[in-house]
């Protein structure tokens, strides 16, 4: 690990008051943003509250990454505009593509530097989806500019590491993982972890991570050769699992945001 390495390590959403979170973090991945975009007054309002240095990380409108039938359509206060089936699963369909520029813009207010796209369990694998996927990804590059778009695969497109790395690598997309799960594939400086509870299932959202489990993240996290980690706790415990990794990194003399 090179002198200059940065590990960010926060929690997905804000598990206490927002005063409390920037007095103890530099950086969140923002959750309201997936089930209702929010409007620009609201943006400009929660970046206005937090300190000049917080970063917010962005999960993507979930209408670009979960169709119609999925259950988290039912907290959306309206419905998008267009066609319902066009959208979810990274179609590159106008509506998909027309609801990654709502997110861009909404992301450029909060000065986000990354936005998370979160695939379903649901999306098929097959050779037309993988076409759809690519051409969504060469679509998006331009919409996105400067900020980096991470994508969080699930099901059977998690484990499809090949393809995978040849859509990543072409569109420079991050590979977000959690590491108690799976490697990435693909990565050049910037490496994601969303970690989601350790046992049999994608997600365990009671569980408690042991001093054990966050000596095997640091090691992990000095296995790769990228620049620049970010951390993310989605967990029920995850702000103090957040607190106590961050001064894990302290005591190893690793530069933690």
């Amino acid at each position: 690990m090179g002198e200059d390495l940065v590990v960010k390590v926060g929690c997905c959403g804000f598990p206490r008051s927002r005063k409390q979170y920037f007095n103890d973090f530099r950086v969140v991945e923002l959750q309201n943003t997936f089930y209702n975009l929010p409007t620009t007054s609201w943006a400009e309002k929660i970046r206005r509250e937090a300190p000049d240095d917080f970063e917010f990380a962005m999960k993507a409108w979930q209408v670009i990454t979960h169709p119609k039938r999925s259950p988290t359509w039912k907290k959306l206060r309206e419905k998008p505009p267009g066609d319902l089936d066009n959208y979810g699963f990274l179609k590159p369909t106008r509506e998909n593509l027309s609801a990654l520029e709502k997110s861009v813009e909404i992301a450029r207010i909060l000065k986000s530097r990354i936005i998370v796209l979160q695939t379903p369990p649901s999306m098929p694998f097959n050779q037309d989806m993988v076409k759809q996927v690519d051409l969504f990804f060469e679509n998006a590059e331009s919409i996105a500019g400067e900020i980096v778009l991470g994508w969080e695969p699930r099901g059977k497109w998690a484990e499809q590491y090949d393809v995978l790395r040849k859509i990543l690598e072409k569109h420079r997309v991050i590979h977000i993982v959690d590491p108690y799960r799976r490697d990435p594939v693909w990565y050049e400086e910037i490496i994601y972890f969303r970690l989601h509870g350790i046992g049999p299932r994608e997600t365990n959202y009671k569980y408690k991570y042991t001093d054990k489990d966050l000596q095997y993240l640091l090691d992990k996290i000095r296995e790769y050769g990228a620049r620049a980690f970010y951390v993310m706790f989605n967990n029920i415990y995850m702000y103090d699992n957040a607190l106590r990794f961050k001064n894990i990194l302290e005591n190893n003399n690793i530069h933690v945001i």
